[in-house]
């Protein structure tokens, strides 16, 4: 084992001489979000990761308990699976909120209604899964996951069933309300059990790909919309989403498991541990003087990795692992949050006070302005003079933003993760949530020049290429990885905080897009096109280049709001 300083590895932390006690040091030095995510020196006695495919020194964060019903401590074979059924159902469900774009030039003609109509009832379907989020996220804490996942399933099957007989614009108003309830979840509750299931290294990763799920459903549902209404109708369009949805009604009923478990320590705690051995031993270390020493007592540390506490065991063997049935209930009550309904119900409004949660919901809300914009305009646009689309090639224009959403989903994924890690290294092992948000210039660039490809391109009358392949593609590039990076860095900011946070995001979130789709025809029949798209391009700027405060005075922001932290993720607090 190598020798070296621990002063070296921790330069901040010079405490060895210290009049403080080590308590106090760790309560001065705590900062919501700073974690020791890479384990330089190999003091700590935690877990770490199992080594495949990289070094064996990253801390797994949040500490996976030694009860065998842990979804942390589940298989990675079982944990790819839980995630491919969520990853799925989220694919489905963003389909069906958003597949009816090709056919809007249709319904306008059968249902003697107007484009701002159909607006109405697709802002309607986004203020829904704003509210939907609100209600269904408590819910699903005191009953689980799983029984919130399932109620989606029937109820977008009913706004199908409802939707196949439409014959006025009212009855889609009705359709798009019953299906963001439905998808609500899609939203928030999916990326909570996201959380439960892979450690914080992993996380940007994941989220992308749900990420992805939604714009992948939201792209390849008008594409498949615009097959299937010129060989059949626009009626089998849900038809088909009944039979899909049905089948996966069948798979989640018998295969897909809760990730609700009650852990037995907070991060907010595992942290506070990590820094507590930190500082110890700086202290003690301080005292040996000698290397030999030092490598002495490293050892002792090391071979004490992944080793769990006697009060760990002891706990473990009282839970034994359910059975496969026991893991079917319908309704979860075990490891479910003891808390009142109401009391999980309005904790969310406490995250208004946190920065970072309040920049990333209107960040994402944003990015969903312009799948709105997209969804809203597309029919408008290429089914009419130059391009004269046919309905099935107005929705294969969506391929283009695929494509690009694919790039954004690796971006803000796998090279955040890989980003993230390669700079706490570099920071002697201390991970900053704000070294995630430099990936943020590729979506502030890339999504904002996509902007003004797709508007002016298309006003200009230019060859659909430039509109519909390389504008729409770099739009599908930004709001795939923006999304996914502002919910990670939210989420690395105030971990125990999680789920509120995300239901504050995602209404936010689905606010902003709500508006937004309310107001984009008026706003186009106003300023007209060329203007829009520059008015729409300066937003996408300022806002997507925001993170450079968060990056300047992000932590500062989190110092500030320690003691807020503190006191709301105390699952005893109430009002």
């Amino acid at each position: 084992m190598r020798s070296f300083k621990p002063e070296d590895e921790y330069p901040k932390l010079h405490y060895a001489n210290s009049h403080k006690s080590v308590a106090e040091i760790v309560e001065e030095e705590f900062v919501p979000g700073t974690v020791h995510l890479v384990d330089l020196a190999g003091i700590l006695n935690v877990k770490h990761n199992d080594g495949v495919g990289g070094k064996k020194d990253v801390v797994l964060i949040p500490q996976p308990s030694s009860n065998p019903n842990d979804p942390l401590s589940w298989s990675r074979r079982k944990k790819e699976w839980q995630f491919c059924l969520l990853w799925i159902w989220a694919f489905l469900e963003a389909a069906s909120v958003n597949w009816a774009g090709p056919v809007w030039e249709t319904w306008t003609i059968q249902f003697n209604c107007t484009f701002f109509q159909l607006n109405i009832s697709s802002a309607s379907c986004f203020l829904f899964l704003g509210l939907g989020c609100v209600f269904l996220q408590p819910t699903a804490m005191k009953l689980g996951r799983r029984f919130v996942y399932l109620c989606g399933t029937v109820l977008i099957i009913v706004a199908n069933i409802i939707g196949s007989q439409a014959n006025t614009v009212q009855v889609l108003y009705a359709v798009n309300i019953i299906s963001g309830i439905a998808a609500a979840p899609v939203d928030s509750l999916v990326q909570i059990s996201t959380t439960d299931v892979f450690f914080q290294h992993e996380r940007a990763t994941r989220l992308s790909l749900l990420t992805f799920a939604l714009y992948a459903g939201s792209y390849l549902g008008p594409v498949a919309c615009g097959y299937i209404v010129e060989k059949q109708s626009w009626r089998w369009c849900y038809y088909y989403q009944i039979i899909f949805f049905g089948v996966i009604l069948v798979i989640q009923l018998f295969c897909m498991e809760d990730t609700t478990f009650n852990r037995p320590t907070t991060a907010l705690e595992d942290e506070q541990e990590i820094l507590r051995q930190v500082v110890s031993s700086i202290h003690e270390l301080s005292v040996v003087g000698e290397e030999t020493g030092i490598d002495e007592k490293l050892g002792s540390k090391v071979h004490q990795d992944d080793a769990s506490s006697p009060d760990e065991d002891v706990s473990a063997n009282k839970s034994l692992k359910r059975t496969y049935w026991q893991r079917m209930h319908l309704i979860e009550r075990e490891y479910t949050d003891p808390r009142s309904w109401f009391v999980i119900f309005y904790r969310p409004v406490l995250t208004a006070c946190f920065p970072a949660i309040v920049w990333g919901g209107v960040v994402y809300g944003v990015q969903i302005m312009w799948l709105s914009l997209q969804a809203t305009t597309q029919s408008l646009i290429y089914s009419a003079p130059p391009f004269n689309f046919s309905t099935s090639n107005v929705g294969n224009t969506n391929f283009s933003s695929l494509i690009g959403a694919g790039f954004g989903m690796v971006f803000g994924g796998q090279f955040c993760d890989w980003l993230t890690v390669y700079l706490a290294r570099r920071n002697n092992g201390i991970m900053e949530p704000e070294m995630r948000l430099w990936c943020m210039l590729g979506p502030a660039f890339i999504n904002s020049a996509g902007l003004l490809l797709y508007g002016l391109g298309a006003a200009y009358g230019a060859h659909w290429f430039v509109s519909a392949g390389l504008g729409m593609a770099f739009i599908g590039f930004g709001i795939g990885s923006g999304g996914a990076i502002t919910l990670t860095y939210a989420i690395d900011c105030y971990p125990d905080m999680a789920s509120e946070s995300l239901v504050f995001m995602l209404f936010v979130r689905n606010m902003v897009g709500c508006g937004f789709t309310f107001a984009i025809q008026p706003w186009l029949d106003r300023c007209g096109l060329k203007l829009t798209t520059w008015l729409m391009f300066m937003l996408s700027m300022v806002f997507n280049l925001s993170f450079l405060i968060f990056t300047k005075w992000g932590k500062q922001f989190r110092r500030q709001t320690k003691d807020k932290y503190k006191k709301f993720s105390n699952p005893d607090f109430t009002w």
